[in-house]
């Protein structure tokens, strides 16, 4: 006979949450309020779990089919610009949501252990901090893919987030983890009255401490954003069709169409005009379009920055001369002289380059259109009159380290350049945008965001947008941006919070290993 109750939590539990999570966090819907209490479904489940061979299932599953919600544009992305059937397309999808569904997996085994041998009240710092620790490290391994963690989903209000300039976007994770773990243990009856009270007490002062803070610093970074000097800084988005943009007979249309709306921007006293990632077709170092470009900046006497390919020839001890090649950001001058490079440091895996090929050999045939791409380093700021500019392109945006980096070497403002393109109108460009305003957040930088298709815009040090572009349209405008050259605690010290709660999760767990050893199991 069919047990409609367990039915019912096994439904909840893995269709459930994902289902809430993607409502709430940015793509098509954007329910923030929902993510105080997304968890809470998949919490009653996971804890009905017997063994750790259950909790790890149970983590699986609701992972992968979250992770099926937020990154299905991903097929679409392969099947149109990779070449790759849909019958191959749709198993690296699910490949990919099967590693990222592995991270919720070792959370299922951490919760199950630690709900199994630490005192309950501990659970309320334990269990956030090993969420915090599995999007740490999901960040960094096997190249990093820190896409859309949990505090992303606050980005729409500022006015919350204003704490992480401490502890980096991790922070608000913890804070929505916090609200999750202690709703679930008011409304269920696994925990103890004194506990229930504990975590109660422990999220009230949570939440009063960044409130608190945030209302501070919102007041603070306000008065200083107010007074800081300003850059005009035009933005185009070109919207050129990826499908055409490599064409030989599209390259002098789109650099025309680049050109003219420039010219537009100049009329409205642009100091520095931005175009998005590799808006120029062409390398630029050698090629007759450049002079095009040049002829129309010197009379304006406009700077530009701009995405292009590039190459270095590198001669080896053996003589022999190779050729690296790099997605890069140039600075050019009204007179056409380069005045500064940055070369994109964080590829994006079987696009720009193809990791671990030379274990993987079956995979080649799948990737022969991908780049390989040289990475290159963050160092220099890019300066043009008062601006000292943190350049990140693509999905830098995402990596909190980039932006911190650039932070730290004196970067006053960050520029994006981006060409989100390839993932039409998904959720994809919204989530993108979304990161972004935590990185200009948590080091008190104006973003300025130039994108091929959208979405483009500007983004002040408050995280409030100061003006965006709609997808898919010819968009030119100014934007008005401040520059603030503050450090941040996070800069300083801050980005350790991560790594902090990693650490309390390897002290959990090995607290797990000594307690079982001294009681037995529950």
């Amino acid at each position: 006979m069919i047990n409609h109750n367990k039915v019912v939590s096994t439904l909840s539990g893995f269709l459930l949450t994902p289902l809430l999570l993607w409502s709430a966090l940015p793509g098509k819907f954007q329910f923030w309020f929902l993510l105080p209490i997304a968890l809470v479904p998949f919490l009653f489940w996971l804890d009905q779990a017997k063994s750790l061979k259950t909790a790890a299932l149970r983590g699986f599953l609701c992972g992968f089919f979250l992770h099926i919600f937020l990154l299905y544009w991903i097929v679409s992305v392969l099947v149109t610009f990779g070449g790759i059937p849909w019958v191959g397309a749709v198993p690296l999808m699910l490949l990919l949501c099967c590693y990222m569904a592995g991270y919720l997996v070792i959370f299922s085994l951490l919760y199950f252990w630690q709900r199994t041998y630490l005192p309950g009240w501990l659970l309320f710092v334990t269990i956030p901090c090993s969420w915090v620790a599995m999007d740490w490290v999901r960040s960094w391994a096997f190249g990093g893919f820190p896409w859309m963690d949990l505090g992303y989903g606050l980005w729409s209000i500022p006015a919350t987030i204003q704490f992480v300039d401490i502890t980096g976007h991790y922070g608000a994770t913890f804070l929505l983890l916090s609200c999750n773990l202690v709703i679930y243990a008011w409304i269920s009856k696994k925990f103890s009255f004194d506990q229930r009270l504990f975590a109660g007490i422990f999220l009230i002062l949570l939440i009063y401490s960044a409130f608190i803070y945030s209302w501070y610093r919102w007041k603070d970074v306000e008065l200083k954003t107010a007074v800081a000097p300003r850059a005009l800084i035009g933005v185009v988005q070109g919207n050129i069709k990826q499908q055409l943009k490599w064409s030989a007979e599209m390259r002098e249309k789109t650099v025309e169409k680049y050109l003219n709306l420039t010219t537009e921007l100049d009329a409205q006293g642009a100091e520095l005009v931005v175009w998005p990632e590799t808006a120029v077709p062409f390398y630029p170092q050698h090629d007759p379009l450049l002079k095009r470009i040049t002829a129309t900046l010197k009379p304006v006497e406009i700077t530009l920055l701009t995405g292009a390919p590039w190459y270095n020839i590198v001669t080896g001890e053996d003589g022999k001369r190779a050729y690296e090649y790099f997605n890069s950001a140039q600075l050019i001058g009204s007179q056409g002289d380069f005045l500064g490079s940055y070369y994109k440091t964080q590829l994006v895996p079987y696009g720009e380059y193809v990791p671990f090929q030379e274990y993987l050999p079956f995979i080649k045939p799948l990737v022969e259109s991908v780049g390989d791409f040289t990475p290159g380093t963050v160092e220099k700021t890019l300066e043009t009159g008062p601006m000292r500019i943190g350049v990140l392109i693509c999905y830098e945006s995402i990596f909190e380290w980039i932006s911190r980096t650039w932070s730290q070497n004196g970067a006053n403002v960050f520029i994006n350049l981006t060409n989100d393109a390839w993932y039409g109108k998904s959720s994809a460009p919204y989530q993108s945008w979304a990161m972004t305003v935590f990185r200009s957040v948590e080091n008190r930088k104006a973003t300025v965001r130039a994108a091929n298709t959208g979405i483009s815009g500007g983004i002040d040090p408050l995280g409030r947008i100061i003006m965006r572009s709609d997808l898919f349209v010819d968009w030119a405008q100014i934007v008005e941006t401040p520059l603030l050259s503050e450090r941040t605690f996070y800069n300083r010290v801050g980005f350790r919070f991560a790594p902090a709660c990693a650490m309390v999760t390897l002290f959990a767990l090995f607290g797990c290993l000594i307690w079982s050893r001294l009681r037995p199991k529950k």
